[in-house]
C-alpha cells in the first residue's frame, strides 16, 4: 500500500527547489543529442513533392543511381515488392467513433501526393552532400491537381482532397448537455462571436531523427530516434518489419525539444531508416542507416497546429450567468489524421474552463485540406477553446458594462461543488470531472498582482500622456496526466546508490532532478545518489509517451510506488537481520533504523548492506557477495528458505501507476500591453500568472515550465503564423520569415504566484504543469490588446501591420467601439 504525501512526514526533497542536475552536462556541451550519433552510418536524404496536389506518374531514377558514393535509391514500389507490411499506409494511431473518415500517408508517396514536402524517394549514400545532390537528379513527372487550402476552401467542398471523403470532413465530432436551444430562446441576452486562430507550428531546436542499426548476426534492430515516446515507436516499427518486439530496441537520446510534434509515431522515415539498415545490412552494404532532419523539412514535412474557425453563441442574464455556449468549430487538420480527434477534443471539452453554464454544445468539423498533418503542439487545442471562451467572456463584460472579473468570478465552479462532472468525455476516453480546484482564490491573487483594481487610473493617465495601454485576463483549466499508465523501476545496488529508471522519455522538463526527488525522499537516501534513465527501452520496456503534462502525475507516481516497495524490502531484509518489527523501522540518512534512531548509529544498517542480503548467493565473488553466501547470512531459521514465497532476490521492485481518469490543473493569467499610435507596434509591459498543479515535486521546474510555455504563448499571441498561397505553397518555410520570440520578447516584468489544490487521484496529489503556461496566453493578450485600443479583437496571432489595418477598419466605422 502506498502513502499519500500527507502521511509522508519524512519528506527531504520533495517541494524542494534544487538546481536541475541534467543540467551541467547539457550547458558545457556534453549532451549526445540524435546527430552526434552514428559518424560512420550511411546517410539518407528524401525527395520531396514540390506539389501540394498532384498524382506522380512516372519515377526516374537512373541518375542518380549513377552519382558516385550512392549506395541505394527506394521508392514506394521496392517497398512492395520487400513486404507488404512496411508498404501499408501509416497507422492511425488514436481510433474515434465520430472519426468517419480517417486518413494517413504512407512511407513513401504510393501514387498522389497531398501536401507539399511529402516523401516520393529515399536516397542512401555515404554522406548527405551526395545523397542531396542524387535527390536533385531523380526525375518525378506530376499532374497537378487543383489544391485545397484553408478552411474556408475546404469546407466549401468544390474540391477535394480525398476523393472518397465527401466534403473534405474527416470527423463531425459533436457532444453537449442540457438544451442549448430552449437556454438561448429564454435568455435575456444574446451574443454571437466570430473567432479565427491561425495555423502555427512547435520549433524545438532539434528536428527529427533516426539512426538504426542492423544486427544481421541476431536478426535484430536497434535504433535511436528524436521522439516523445520510445516504447511506443519500438512496437510500431516493429509491426512494420514484421519482427518479434524483443529483436527491436529504441532508445531516445537527448531530445532538443519535442513540444507534441515528436509524439506521432511512427514517422515515415523511422519506417523508412528503420528497414533500409535492414535491408542493406541483408545484401552486404552497411548495418547502418541515419537521417537528420534540416529545418526547411521541419516546415514542409512534420506537423503543424492551432487553425481554427470559431463561431461561438452564448446566452446570458443580466450578471452575466452562462445560460447557454454554443460553439461551432471548423478545424484545419492537414492532409493526414494520423493522431485522430485529439486536438479537436481538447478544444471542445477544455473550452468549457473553469466555468458552468447551464447548457452546452459542440460541434466541430475537422477538414482536410492540402497541407502538412495537423498534430498537438503544447496545448494541443486547448489555446483555441481557452480563446473562445475568454473572448466570449469579455465580449459579455463588454455589452452589460461590467468588469471582467466580475462576469467569470460569477460563473466559477466553487470548491464545495468539487469534483464536478460535466457528463462528457474527455480525451482519455474517461469521464470529464474535475477534481479539485479554487479558481476564485486565483482570480483574487492575480487581480493583486497585475493591479487590477488600480488599473483604470493608470490607463486614463497615459492617455493623458498620448500612451495607449490595455489590460487583459484569461483563465484555464488543463486536463493533465491521462493513462492508462506508467511504470517504473527502482532497484538499490550494494553501494547504496539507486538505480531507476521509466519508458517516459524526457525532452527536457528536468526529469532526471525531479524523479529522483520522489525516488531520494522515499528511500532516504541523498537526491545526488539516485540515477534516472528515461527513454531507453532496454532499460524499461512498457510506456506510453511523454504529451498532455503527464510525466510528474504518471512516471513521478510510478516512482513512488515502487520505491515505496522497495522501501517496505528493505525494512522486511534489515528487520530480519537487526531483530526488529519493519513496522518499527524507517529509511533516513542512507540507512534503515529504528525510529528516532539516528542513522549510523548501532543498530541501523546502510542500504547497502540491505541490498547485500536481499540477494542470498552461493558465490563469493567480491567483498559484497561474500556478506550474502549461505554461510554468512546469519539466518537461523532453517525451516524457511532463503527467499520467502512471493518475493524476490534483490532490493528492487517495478511499480505502475493507472489512474481512474484526468486530472486537472489550472490557472489565470493577466498581462498589460501598450499600442503604439503610430507604428502599432505591441510590447508587453507586464505579466502576472497564478496556476495550480497540486503538489510540487520542485517548484523551480514547475516555474522554468511556465516560463517556456509563456515564451510559446507570446509566440503564438503575436508572432508564429504559417503562412500558404493558394497553390498550398508556404510562403515562410524558414526563421528568415517565420518568427519567433527572442528572450527580448518575453517580459522581463513577470510575477508567478501558486495555489495549490492537491489532486486525490494520484499518491502523492500532483498535477500537471509543462503545457499550462501557454494555454490563456492569446486570449489574455487579445483582451489587452482590446481595453487598449477600443475594438474588438477577434484574431490571432496579431502583428502590428494587423492592428494597423484594424485601426484603419475602425475608422471607417467597419468595427465596433468598446466601453472601457
Amino acid at each position: 500500500m502506498t502513502a499519500t504525501r500527507t502521511e509522508r512526514d519524512t519528506a527531504t526533497s520533495f517541494g524542494s527547489p534544487i538546481t536541475r542536475s541534467e543540467d551541467e552536462r547539457l550547458l558545457v556541451g556534453d549532451g549526445r543529442y540524435l546527430d552526434d550519433l552514428g559518424h560512420d552510418a550511411l546517410v539518407a536524404a528524401f525527395v520531396r513533392s514540390p506539389h501540394a496536389h498532384a498524382i506522380v506518374t512516372d519515377i526516374n531514377v537512373d541518375a542518380a543511381l549513377d552519382v558516385a558514393g550512392v549506395e541505394a535509391v527506394f521508392t514506394y514500389d521496392d517497398l512492395v515488392a520487400d513486404s507488404e507490411a512496411v508498404a501499408e499506409a501509416m497507422p492511425l494511431l488514436i481510433p474515434h467513433p465520430q472519426l468517419d473518415h480517417p486518413r494517413t500517408g504512407y512511407p513513401l508517396v504510393p501514387g498522389k501526393v497531398n501536401h507539399v514536402g511529402e516523401a516520393i524517394v529515399m536516397v542512401v549514400a555515404k554522406n548527405r552532400y551526395v545523397a542531396e545532390d542524387a535527390c536533385a537528379l531523380v526525375d518525378i513527372t506530376y499532374e497537378d491537381l487543383p489544391p485545397v487550402v484553408g478552411i474556408e476552401t475546404a469546407r466549401d467542398g468544390q474540391n477535394l482532397v480525398h476523393d472518397d471523403v465527401p466534403g473534405n470532413v474527416a470527423a463531425h465530432l459533436h457532444h453537449s448537455f442540457g438544451d442549448v436551444d430552449a437556454e438561448l430562446k429564454k435568455a435575456p441576452h444574446t451574443l454571437t462571436v466570430n473567432l479565427d486562430i491561425e495555423r502555427s507550428a512547435s520549433m524545438p531546436m532539434e528536428g527529427r531523427g533516426v539512426y538504426a542499426r542492423w544486427d544481421t548476426d541476431e536478426n535484430s534492430l536497434t535504433f535511436w530516434t528524436s521522439t516523445q515516446t520510445s516504447t511506443s515507436v519500438r512496437a510500431a516499427i516493429a509491426a512494420r518489419l514484421s519482427m518479434p518486439l524483443n529483436k527491436v530496441q529504441c532508445i531516445a537520446p537527448d531530445v532538443g525539444g519535442g513540444f507534441g510534434m515528436k509524439i506521432v509515431h511512427p514517422w515515415p522515415e523511422e519506417v523508412m531508416v528503420a528497414w533500409a539498415a535492414r535491408k542493406l545490412a541483408q545484401a552486404g552494404i552497411s548495418k547502418e542507416v541515419k537521417w537528420t532532419e534540416d529545418r526547411r523539412e521541419h516546415f514542409i514535412a512534420s506537423a503543424h497546429e492551432r487553425g481554427q474557425l470559431q463561431e461561438v453563441t452564448v446566452g446570458f442574464d443580466d450578471d452575466g450567468r452562462l445560460l447557454a455556449f454554443d460553439f461551432t468549430l471548423w478545424h484545419d487538420n492537414g492532409a493526414y489524421v494520423p493522431y485522430g480527434l485529439i486536438v479537436i477534443i481538447n478544444t471542445t471539452t477544455q473550452v468549457l474552463g473553469p466555468y458552468k453554464p447551464v447548457s452546452f454544445r459542440a460541434n466541430a468539423y475537422s477538414l482536410y485540406t492540402n497541407t502538412v498533418i495537423v498534430t498537438p503542439y503544447r496545448g494541443a487545442g486547448r489555446p483555441q477553446g481557452v480563446f473562445a471562451m475568454e473572448r466570449a467572456m469579455d465580449a459579455i463584460a463588454h455589452y452589460l458594462k461590467k468588469d471582467p472579473t466580475a462576469v467569470r468570478e460569477t460563473n466559477f465552479i466553487l470548491p464545495e461543488e468539487m469534483p464536478y462532472d460535466f457528463g462528457l468525455t474527455f480525451q482519455d476516453g474517461r469521464p470529464l470531472i474535475y477534481d479539485t480546484g479554487d479558481y476564485q482564490v486565483g482570480m483574487d491573487k492575480i487581480k493583486k498582482q497585475i493591479g487590477w483594481d488600480d488599473f483604470p487610473a493608470r490607463r486614463e493617465a497615459a492617455r493623458a500622456e498620448g500612451r495607449r495601454i490595455g489590460i487583459g485576463v484569461g483563465a484555464y483549466v488543463e486536463g493533465t496526466g491521462p493513462g492508462p499508465y506508467e511504470g517504473a523501476h527502482v532497484v538499490v545496488e550494494t553501494s547504496g546508490k539507486v538505480k531507476a529508471a521509466t519508458g517516459l522519455t524526457t525532452q527536457g522538463q528536468g526529469h532526471q532532478t525531479s524523479f529522483a526527488q520522489i525516488v531520494a525522499d522515499d528511500l532516504g537516501v541523498d537526491v545526488r545518489d539516485v540515477e534516472i534513465v528515461t527513454g531507453d527501452t532496454r532499460r524499461f520496456g512498457y510506456a506510453v509517451g511523454t504529451f498532455a503534462s503527464r510525466g510528474a502525475v504518471m512516471s513521478g507516481s510510478a516512482f513512488h510506488i515502487a520505491a515505496q516497495m522497495v522501501a517496505d524490502k528493505a525494512k522486511a531484509v534489515a528487520g530480519k537481520s537487526l531483530g526488529v518489527p519493519p513496522d518499527e523501522l524507517e529509511l533516513r540518512g542512507g540507512h534503515v533504523c529504528p525510529v528516532g534512531v539516528e542513522p549510523g548509529a548501532e543498530g541501523t544498517m546502510p542500504l547497502g548492506v540491505a541490498a547485500v542480503l536481499s540477494n542470498p548467493l552461493r558465490y563469493a565473488f567480491d567483498e559484497a557477495s561474500k556478506q550474502a553466501t549461505q554461510f554468512s547470512t546469519g539466518d537461523t531459521d532453517m525451516s524457511k528458505p532463503p527467499i520467502a514465497e512471493g518475493e524476490q532476490p534483490g532490493l528492487e521492485a517495478t511499480g505502475y501507476y493507472s489512474p481512474p481518469r484526468s486530472t486537472f490543473a489550472s490557472g489565470v493569467h493577466a498581462v498589460i500591453v501598450e499600442t503604439d499610435p503610430l507604428t502599432a507596434e505591441i510590447n508587453i509591459l507586464k505579466y502576472a500568472i497564478v496556476h495550480d498543479c497540486g503538489n510540487m515535486i520542485n517548484p523551480r521546474i514547475v516555474e522554468g515550465q511556465v516560463h517556456g510555455g509563456l515564451a510559446q504563448g507570446i509566440g503564438g499571441a503575436l508572432y508564429e503564423k504559417i503562412a500558404y498561397d493558394e497553390h498550398g505553397q508556404m510562403l515562410n518555410a524558414s526563421f528568415m520569415d517565420f518568427l519567433l520570440p527572442y528572450a527580448t520578447e518575453v517580459p522581463e516584468s513577470l510575477d508567478i504566484d501558486h495555489t495549490v489544490t492537491p489532486s486525490g487521484l494520484n499518491p502523492l496529489g500532483m498535477k500537471g504543469v509543462g503545457e499550462a503556461g501557454v494555454i490563456p496566453v492569446s486570449a489574455a493578450v487579445a483582451a489587452a490588446i482590446e481595453d487598449a485600443e477600443g475594438f474588438p479583437i477577434t484574431k490571432m496571432p496579431i502583428s502590428p501591420s494587423d492592428l494597423f489595418e484594424l485601426r484603419r477598419a475602425h475608422e471607417r466605422g467597419e468595427l465596433p467601439s468598446l466601453s472601457s
